[in-house]
């Protein structure tokens, strides 16, 4: 199936603008390692220039035009924008696709999410005019006082190539909805539908400027955004090292940022579960996008009593997934991003095995394919706490697995880590799980069931994994500033000094 990618330049301020040092970036497709096609690497001059261009987005007409018209008026763009993505979704899922190594099937179902992310913030922008002046309730009868919440300005948002347009997405909606103006800049190693949605953003008529997207590597467009002065809030999902970078910059302009980070999420499965059902929520949470998740739940804490049997069950699952090209038909597995990427991975499970772990399926390339970046779904056994692969994040298709024998023992197991996004809890006693789901420290909780996401439900995490929420109304929270705006309404005197009329 030949798929041309389209070439673009940098979005800015409504237009497509060459990078001014004309440097672009290659596109790989991680499936046939061939080059495809280029992005636009925009550096710290082409990052001036967008600020520039969001800066006058807010200001014109005195903000009539976007920051302090009525959220109707804004969430009419956004669902253009969301008619324009169904119509192009075909194209787009196909784009992400061969640009990330998602399977087609998962890039189609993100694009449904994308769609249902920019109507859902097109209701919340209608709904915040209602909620304008909300009043306070005062211990003091002389004075009234009411909430204003008005668009924080210039916003930089740095996102991830895991979910390249649904990532964006998460931010640039509920920036939109809010009355900001914003500078997308997407992962460098899957740009292709976040450039697209600049295309979509010009043909819906979005005013210049509300919207600029910039392609580019990370130490020259990211670092540039995190430190520009005029960029009034960033909004980071990535590394947490890199997220540490961001909010060092962010700091000495005392400047806000929401940062959703690494994960290394547990899984804990009781001995009451059914084995089939848990097995599959289990292999889907750690090997769902090519195991290119956050949020992946990739330790497996489970009751001794079941262990062998349910890890047996798992290698069987884990060996019955579809790896392939990930366009062809019923692919559940594509490629890992990047070569780099690939290598990571692999050096995660060699050094898994030199520790003394077993590879009880997975660890290589598969057999039928001899290019592109594939790493067969992996089980791995005999591990130990202070083992790498038990500790940091893989993003990669790699499951640990841990045996427990009491319920104090999992839960202390599943908190043995600096991380703090997702979790889930496999049981058939819900008052357990309800227990449970109160002792662990993570933003997210799921039972029976894992990586559920939903755009009604707060997405965040604590410890390294972050802070800050996206999605349903903290989502929109983030992006929006509030003002106490308190009146003396009294006739009085307030009588504090003595008046000098009266000496």
């Amino acid at each position: 199936m030949a798929i041309t990618v389209p070439s673009r330049q940098l979005f800015i301020d409504g237009e497509w603008k060459a990078p001014i040092l004309n440097k672009r970036i290659p596109i790989i497709n991680p499936s046939t390692e061939n080059i495809i096609g280029d992005i636009p690497a925009a550096t710290k001059e082409d990052v001036d220039f967008a600020v520039e261009a969001a800066k006058r987005a807010l200001s014109q007409n005195k903000g009539r035009d976007w920051s302090t018209a009525s959220g109707s008026v804004r969430a009419g763009y956004l669902r253009a924008i969301a008619a324009k993505i169904t119509e192009k979704k075909n194209e787009l899922g196909k784009l992400e696709s061969i640009d990330s190594g998602k399977p087609l099937e998962e890039a189609l179902a993100d694009l449904d999410d994308v769609i249902a992310c920019f109507e859902y913030y097109a209701g919340l922008a209608e709904g915040l005019d209602a909620k304008q002046k909300t009043p306070v309730s005062l211990p003091m009868d002389t004075f009234k006082s009411h909430v204003l919440k008005e668009p924080i300005g210039v916003v930089a948002l740095i996102t991830p190539w895991n979910y390249p347009l649904l990532m964006a997405t998460w931010k640039v909606a509920p920036a939109l909805a809010a009355g900001c103006a914003a500078i997308l800049k997407p992962s460098e190693l899957a740009s292709v539908t976040c450039l697209e949605l600049g295309e979509i953003c010009r043909e819906v008529g979005l005013p210049p400027g509300v919207l600029n997207i910039l392609s580019g590597l990370g130490h020259e467009a990211g670092a540039s955004l995190a430190s520009h002065p005029d960029v009034d809030k960033i909004a980071f999902t990535g590394s947490s090292a890199t997220g540490s970078r961001i909010m060092t910059a962010a700091a000495q302009l005392i400047k806000p940022v929401s940062l959703e980070l690494g994960g290394k999420s547990p899984i804990l499965v009781f001995e009451d579960v059914d084995l089939d059902k848990v097995a599959e929520w289990t292999i889907f949470g750690c090997f769902f996008t090519n195991g290119q998740m956050c949020s992946a739940t990739s330790r497996l804490i489970v009751h001794e009593s079941i262990a062998k049997k349910f890890v047996n069950k798992l290698v069987k699952w884990a060996e019955n997934i579809k790896i392939s090209d990930p366009l062809e038909e019923g692919c559940r597995l594509g490629p890992i991003v990047s070569e780099a990427q690939y290598k990571k991975v692999l050096n995660f499970i060699a050094t898994a095995k030199s520790e003394g772990a077993t590879i009880l399926t997975g660890g290589r390339r598969p057999e039928h394919l001899q290019k592109g970046y594939f790493v067969e779904p992996t089980i791995v056994s005999d591990v130990t706490t202070s083992m790498q692969i038990w500790r940091e994040e893989v993003f990669g298709p790699v499951l640990s697995v841990k045996t427990f024998s009491t319920e104090e023992e999992a839960i202390d197991l599943a908190n043995d880590t600096h991380y703090g996004l997702g979790s889930a809890v496999m049981s058939n006693d819900l008052e357990r799980c309800e227990r449970v789901s109160q002792a662990l420290q993570a933003g997210i909780v799921w039972i029976n069931c894992a990586q559920p996401s939903f755009i009604q439900a707060p997405w965040g995490g604590i410890k390294r994994s972050g802070f800050g929420r996206e999605l349903g109304e903290w989502g929109l929270d983030n992006y929006l500033s509030v003002k106490q705006v308190t009146t003396y309404i009294s006739g009085d005197q307030w009588g504090w000094y003595q008046s000098p009329s009266k000496l």
